[in-house]
């Protein structure tokens, strides 16, 4: 290789500064309370070798500001990266990264972003049983090592217990900060750079999100949990043999994640020896080579990591999507056929079906007097905000909010409270529409349609005396609309990249119980703590933890591999036999719902899987019109994409089509055969509308396992009576005579 060629690595720069004193020091003071975080991204001279962290550090130190003294250098805290990219973190003035550009070896600079972080019944309601199915097939996922990045754990939780599991597999590198690591919890470790703690600070809970998280993923099996009373059952998470990492990488309630964090919890990981990464994190859509998450996924895939992600909690609009490289599975969320139901009845006897998990048994059936919030006329009145509710009579009374206005669900309920409210009906506002949610409310109160608020405004308005009261009726199982698409749940298409479809995929993220970090009143037991939380911060390790069971049933399988086995096999039919809606109660558009809601028992044996090598990701970004350094900044090695080529979005071996079309075009596809040795499949084609899709070969035949076969698919547009911009969506199924392959197709008419 020539003396001239080097390595990309990617450096991120944080440096911790304490206050300067004294007048003279103005300056200096000055100067720092201009610092930012930066990635930067440099190359790595031939001949070094990346194995040597001393060397790395150092080569890494050397793009420090000559100006800085050597002393102040040296107390910087840092990381150094050695898997997803290799580097540094310290805070950098503008100017002296503008020095930094003039050193040999620099590449690019960016400022970090800051992301955000986004079940008794999940298991029976997904087809997993003890003793049957994908969880005998798999072991419970036995061997497999879920890495968890989020806020920490409660180690202590019983969701966390190793009964009966078997120690960690010997692959295993990781490390463990607390003295009650067991194995199942076989590591944990915090991240907090920006602290200057850099994994002294002990990976502990203290929101409740990342012990939830990992209790759906792997929560072992806990007899009589419930939340408040409400969903009892056993708890368990999807692979409840696997084993846990924690990273703790996010740090207290809605506070942000940075990325130098985020990625130095990737970069554990991933030495230590994970199978599966969850990421219940995420933020706005940028290019890949600028989403930390799509960078250090990449690196994890090629090191056979399955890496799955929360599509985002910005929906129902559309574009709000997180997480959309095309290595990653984004999970949106949908409901459960379990509600915890609190009835709103009113004077005139009608009642309306909402939900709450606190249910008190002593609560009045008598009606009691009704008031609107917003009967003043002012906006933060008729949403509970801080203090609106003064000189507003609601002593006493049933009190209806809206839904909205930037307050928290759980706060409007505190506010009728402090004012001395009896109960709370919470309305939803027109977007969320028919999607309501089950919360730990402070007082009496029920969480209810639009379409129903609506209603109980209008009956305020008809009568002089209005009057409700709330009847609670505890958890009902059996919606026969379930699951559907959350209001929450953030949408395609996929603006990174518009060849991909987005999300992927939908699984239980509403109303989900599973481990908490602490009692949530002074009844409940200390030692089974439970509750229930919603987002697609749930949906995610729902994913994680089936993807565990197909790691454990295939070890054999790539990432891509199982993710293609989740995707193809997924329902769009709810349990009445009907198509999926959302929250409008209308079918829900390849945009909310992707290829549909997991199957985990048809995806531990899809009959066809296609497949994606890392390097079949590289002309795919070249396609994307990314820069040969933008692109080597991703696969974190050089990369010419004149020499390689460049192919199309859509020509990606995705497990699902999006694609613009004008002119006519085609694409190929490969399927491998995971099925039955001797076996035939037929195209069955369900064709977008304004679309003629044409597949050739329209029969694939195979005679052994692990052949592949490759069809080529046409779309032209037939016809007009379309808008341009426009979109139409259907699908490609191959059928045999067990299995039925699907693979969902968006199309954007111009």
């Amino acid at each position: 290789m020539a003396a001239t060629a080097f390595i990309f690595l990617t450096l991120l720069f944080i440096f911790h500064f304490k206050k300067a004193h004294g007048t003279d020091q103005v300056s200096s003071v000055t100067e720092r309370s201009n610092l930012q975080t930066y990635i930067v991204s440099v190359q790595q001279p031939e001949g070094s070798d990346l194995a040597e962290s001393e060397y790395v550090e150092n080569w890494h130190r050397s793009f420090l500001p000559y100006s800085l003294e050597s002393s102040d250098v040296q107390q910087r805290p840092f990381y150094s990266y050695k898997n997803v990219i290799s580097g540094f973190a310290a805070k950098l003035t503008e100017e002296e990264v503008q020095d930094m550009k003039k050193k040999n070896g620099f590449v690019s600079a960016r400022p970090e972003r800051k992301v955000r972080l986004q079940t008794t019944h999940s298991p029976s309601f997904l087809g997993l049983h003890q003793g049957m199915g994908v969880w005998k097939e798999s072991n419970f996922g036995k061997g497999v090592i879920i890495g968890i990045l989020d806020g920490g754990i409660n180690p202590d939780h019983p969701s966390f217990s190793d009964e009966g599991m078997p120690p960690p597999p010997a692959k295993w590198k990781g490390r463990c900060d607390f003295s009650t690591c067991n194995n199942k919890l076989i590591g944990a470790r915090t991240f907090n750079i920006e602290g200057n703690v850099k994994g002294t600070e002990p990976p502990i809970d203290v929101d409740g999100h990342g012990t939830h998280v990992a209790g759906t993923a792997a929560g072992a099996f806990v007899k009589n949990a419930e939340s408040l009373g409400n969903a009892k059952g056993t708890a368990v998470g999807m692979a409840p043999y696997a084993h846990l990492a924690i990273y703790k990488v996010c740090f207290g309630g809605d506070v942000d994640c940075t990325e130098s964090d985020l990625l130095a919890g990737l970069d554990a990981a991933i030495e230590d020896g994970v199978d599966v990464l969850s990421i219940s994190i995420g933020g706005g859509s940028v290019p890949f080579f600028n989403d930390s998450i799509a960078v250090g996924s990449f690196a994890a895939i090629q090191k056979g990591i399955f890496v799955s992600c929360a599509a985002g909690n910005s929906g129902p609009f559309n574009s709000t999507i997180s997480n959309e490289a095309p290595w990653i599975l984004t999970v949106g969320a949908s409901t459960l056929d379990r509600s915890i139901v609190a009835t709103a009845k009113l004077g005139n006897r009608e009642e309306f079906d909402g939900e709450s998990v606190f249910q008190p048994k002593d609560f009045p059936q008598t009606p009691l007097p009704l008031v609107y919030a917003g009967m003043n006329g002012k906006p933060e009145s008729a949403f509970c905000g801080n203090g609106s509710l003064s000189g507003i009579d609601v002593k006493g009374k049933v009190v209806l909010c809206e839904r909205g206005g930037g307050i928290a669900r759980i706060f409007k309920g505190e506010q009728v409270k402090n004012a001395g409210g009896a109960a709370m009906i919470l309305m939803n506002d027109e977007p969320n529409a028919f999607s309501v949610i089950a919360d730990p409310h402070v007082l009496p109160a029920t969480h209810v349609s639009n379409d129903a608020g609506l209603k109980i405004k209008s009956y305020i308005n008809s009568t002089a005396t209005p009057m409700a009261t709330i009847i609670f009726k505890g958890t009902v199982i059996g919606n026969s609309l379930a699951p559907t698409v959350v209001s929450f749940s953030s949408r395609g298409p996929n603006l990174a990249s518009p060849g991909i479809l987005k999300p992927d995929i939908i699984g239980p993220g509403l109303s989900i119980l599973a481990a908490w970090f602490e009692p949530l009143d002074f009844n409940t037991n200390p030692k089974s703590i439970f509750n229930i939380m919603s987002g697609t911060s749930m949906a995610c390790p729902h994913l994680s933890g089936i993807a565990a069971l197909l790691k454990s049933s295939h070890p054999y399988w790539s990432p891509a591999a199982i993710k293609s086995a989740l995707m193809t096999t997924a329902d769009l039919l709810n349990m009445n036999g009907e198509r999926i809606v959302d929250e409008t109660l209308r079918p829900a558009d390849i945009f909310a719902i992707g290829a549909g809601h997991v199957n985990p028992s048809r995806a531990n044996d899809p009959g066809l899987v296609y497949d994606i090598q890392p390097d079949d990701y590289i002309p795919y970004l070249c396609g994307l019109g990314y820069s040969d350094k933008e692109v080597g900044i991703l696969v974190h090695r050089p990369v010419v994409c004149s020499g390689i080529g460049k192919i199309p979005e859509a020509q990606l071996n995705y497990p699902s089509f999006s694609v613009t079309l004008g002119p006519a075009q085609t694409f190929t596809r490969t399927v491998t055969n995971v099925g039955q040795v001797y076996s035939s499949y037929a195209v069955n084609v369900v064709a977008p509308q304004g679309v003629v899709v044409s597949v050739k070969p329209s029969k694939l035949y195979f005679s052994k396992v692990n052949q592949k076969a490759t069809y080529s698919v046409t779309f032209t547009r037939s016809g007009s009576g379309y808008t341009s911009g426009q979109f139409a969506q259907g699908y490609i199924t191959w059928v045999s005579a067990k299995y039925s392959v699907r693979s969902p197709i968006s199309v954007r008419l111009q």
